[in-house]
Order: structure tokens, then C-alpha cells, then sequence
């Protein structure tokens, strides 16, 4: 190699050596310029979008809207892929392996950051081991009830669960429900038994047919049963009437303050997936939700488009993360 430089210095240089020069030279410049040309190239195949959850759910509708849409704009096919397990632990641990190469993306709901103080040894960290994307809609909890219920108001629950303590049942099927049943009972002064669900079509049966008094679910999942009449929706835990449901007040009309909680879907990559990718996929995404036609899709599912810019999810998520440390410091959070 010295006598190659000193004769590059010299200005003689074989034919043998310029090659040999020129090639190690290129080797070198390789690694610099693949990544720069594979991201100003993104996306030039299919893109995996992870739900992990089963289909047919709220993340799993909204999250095929949306990928659709991406798809369209973006010139390639993004295909959801259902790898349920652990509530969205085994789908999100696999994506965290990932490459971050913007080949491999995952939406999750709000459980997402709340699932390290439920979970112990969670194989993840749900903020250092992804790069935020975007949030993409965002949807409250109802409290839910027979059609024929006894209950015609929050106040009637609430007064009807002070009269008889733990006399009076609430059904929950994931983290952020039973969260939400625990904070409503602490905040209305009331003791009520909570009652766990392997997801809402397990409690639905139930409620309808009066054997549960009370549940809570997705404004997803009782849009149905509220246009069918087999339920009526006693309150909503955002801090803000839903536009879908009108007539329904909030917590905090129904007399119980600070009981409210809003949740969430968001889409996600592996850790250190470079920022022009990053970038281009957020301001894709927000473009996709700003189309009448997904407007439209996402307001049929009960959610609202709620599109935010990177820096804005970033920092809702360590919001999220403070909130849930005390909400576990709290006693509020279920242990999986």
C-alpha cells in the first residue's frame, strides 16, 4: 500500500494499481452512499404493516384504511400483517428487531406505552426500541349498558354503587378499560367489582342480556349495539361531547370529575430508522388523513382523525409514559 501511495504521490501509476486503488476506494465510498440512495428510493417494494392484535379489531379496521391510502399515494403495496399475542406484546417485540429500514412499521393503541408498568420484564422498551411516526386517530371509552338497564344516567350508577358498595359489576377487556373502570370508581367515590374480559365480544352477550350490568368499551364497539338499540351509553371518558354520539355526556357532566381518558392508534418503526424516511412517512400519513374519503372511512369506525406531526407524538408519548407511572403509582393500572 506504500508503494502505491508514493507512486500516487509521484504521479506514476500503473494500470494494475489504479485498479486496485480505484476499486478499494469504491468499497470504501459504499457504505455511505447505499443507505443515502435506499432513502431517497422509499419505498421500492412492499411494506409490512404490523397490527398486533387479532383482525377484525378497531386497530386492525383503521390501521388497512390507512395502509390503503399509503399505498395509493406511495406507489406500493403496504400489507397488514395480524400477529396477535400477549396484548400487542409479541407482534411489537418482533418489530423491535426489525431493520429499520421503513420496510417494517407497526401500529398500536395508547397500551402500547402503558404496557411496561403492567407487564413485568416487558422484552421491549416502548420508547427507546421505536421511532415514533405519527398518531392517526384517536378515540374515547363509553360506559355501557342494557338497553333495558335500571340505570338511566351516570347518577343512578354512581348513587346505586354508593348505596350498596361492591354490589355492582364493571366489565373491561384490555389494559386501558380496566384503567378507565378503576379511575371512574376512585374519582365517583364508589367501590364497584371489576370484571375482566377476554375482549369485548366475550362481555357483549352479557351486557346486552343483562347478566353485566355495566362495561367498558370503545366507541368502535358500541356504535353497533347503540344504532341497533340493544344498549344505551351512560357517559363518555373524553373531556368533550363525541361528535358520533351527541347526546351522550361525558364524565364530567355526569357529576364525576377527572375520570377522563382518551386513547389512541399510532404507527411505528424500529429504533434508528433514519430520519428522511421517518419524515416522509409522517407527512404521507398526515396527507392520507386529511383525504375526505379516509375522513369519512375513520368517522364510520367511530374514531377521529387525529394526525400528528413527529415532535408532537414524540411528546405525547413521554407525556404518556409520566401519566401511566403514576397511575400504577396509584394502583389504577391491571398486572399481566
Amino acid at each position: 500500500m506504500k508503494k502505491v501511495m508514493a507512486s500516487l504521490t509521484g504521479g506514476h501509476l500503473t494500470a494494475t494499481r489504479r485498479g486496485l486503488l480505484g476499486a478499494g476506494l469504491a468499497t470504501l465510498a459504499m457504505p455511505a452512499i447505499r443507505p443515502a440512495w435506499a432513502q431517497d428510493n422509499w419505498p421500492n417494494k412492499t411494506v409490512r404493516v404490523v397490527v398486533p392484535y387479532a383482525p377484525g379489531g378497531g386497530t386492525d379496521i383503521t390501521t388497512r384504511a390507512i395502509a390503503e391510502a399509503l399505498g395509493q399515494s406511495l406507489g406500493q403495496s403496504f400489507v397488514v400483517e395480524n400477529r396477535a399475542g400477549a396484548n400487542g406484546i409479541v407482534g411489537s417485540e418482533a418489530v423491535s428487531h426489525s431493520q429499520p429500514d421503513g420496510y417494517t412499521l407497526m401500529v398500536v393503541t395508547s397500551t402500547h406505552v402503558m404496557t411496561r408498568y403492567i407487564t413485568p420484564q416487558l422484552p421491549f422498551d416502548p420508547l427507546k426500541d421505536f421511532t415514533p411516526i405519527a398518531m392517526t386517530a384517536r378515540y374515547p371509552l363509553v360506559l355501557m349498558t342494557a338497553a333495558n338497564s335500571p340505570y338511566k344516567s351516570l347518577a343512578d350508577l354512581v348513587k346505586a354503587a354508593k348505596d350498596k358498595p361492591g354490589s355492582i359489576a364493571q366489565g373491561t377487556s384490555d389494559a386501558q378499560s380496566s384503567f378507565t373502570a378503576n379511575q371512574f370508581a376512585k374519582r365517583a367515590g364508589v367501590e364497584m367489582i371489576e370484571i375482566p374480559y377476554r375482549g369485548s365480544g366475550a362481555y357483549l352477550a352479557e351486557l346486552t342480556g343483562g347478566h353485566l350490568p355495566v362495561a367498558w368499551g370503545s366507541t368502535a364497539t358500541a356504535m353497533p349495539l347503540l344504532s341497533a338499540g340493544t344498549i344505551k351509553v351512560l357517559a363518555i371518558s373524553s373531556t368533550e361531547r363525541f361528535s358520533l354520539m351527541p347526546d351522550v355526556p361525558t364524565v364530567n357532566e355526569g357529576g364525576v370529575q377527572g375520570a377522563e381518558f382518551v386513547g389512541w392508534f399510532g404507527m411505528f418503526a424500529p429504533a434508528k430508522l433514519p430520519a428522511p424516511i421517518a419524515d416522509k412517512l409522517n407527512a404521507e400519513v398526515l396527507k392520507a388523513m386529511q383525504t375526505p374519503v379516509l375522513k369519512e372511512r375513520l368517522r364510520q369506525l367511530a374514531v377521529d382523525p387525529a394526525a400528528l406531526s413527529r415532535s408532537e407524538f414524540t411528546s405525547l408519548l413521554v407525556e404518556e409514559d409520566r401519566r401511566w407511572q403514576q397511575a400504577d403509582k396509584d394502583g389504577l393500572l391491571p398486572k399481566g
